[in-house]
């Protein structure tokens, strides 16, 4: 199954998808938007131009488990995205996603301006990477 992972910010939101086989979790786009309605739309748009047939977003935990403020609003954002793409989303814990994807930048070199572009896609990617690990576990 297509799944796109989505790794939701207030200003910038990053899209990873894999291949049918979920095999592969390749970067989308990082989508600059902060309205939260207009940023569905684009998702939704994105989804189906790569043929998604599942979301997935991350849920920020904190280390010891517990939900903050910004799972709540990652919750209301994959509600809304569930409601209006008519397709299931799946939140999954991204802790230290984001911490992960700043190393990998950090081993290729990549700085300034281009890190943060790029920052948000591989993030998505990590979450992506991990869910699909963790369906093949479940298996």
């Amino acid at each position: 199954m297509v799944i796109m992972a989505v790794d939701y910010g207030d200003v910038r939101t990053g899209l990873a998808v894999c291949d049918k086989n979920e095999i592969l979790a390749s970067p989308v786009d990082v989508i600059k938007e902060s309205d939260r309605d207009a940023l569905v739309k684009k998702i939704i748009s994105a989804a189906r131009i790569r043929k998604a047939e599942a979301f997935v977003v991350g849920l920020p935990k904190n280390m010891d488990g517990s939900q903050g403020f910004r799972a709540d609003a990652c919750k209301e954002f994959a509600a809304e995205l569930e409601s209006q793409s008519g397709m299931s989303v799946e939140l999954y814990d991204e802790r230290l996603t984001t911490v992960s994807a700043h190393l990998a930048l950090n081993m290729t070199d990549t700085r300034g301006k281009k890190r943060k572009a790029v920052v948000d896609a591989v993030s998505a990617v990590m979450i992506l990477e991990d869910y699909m690990a963790y369906r093949k576990n479940k298996q």
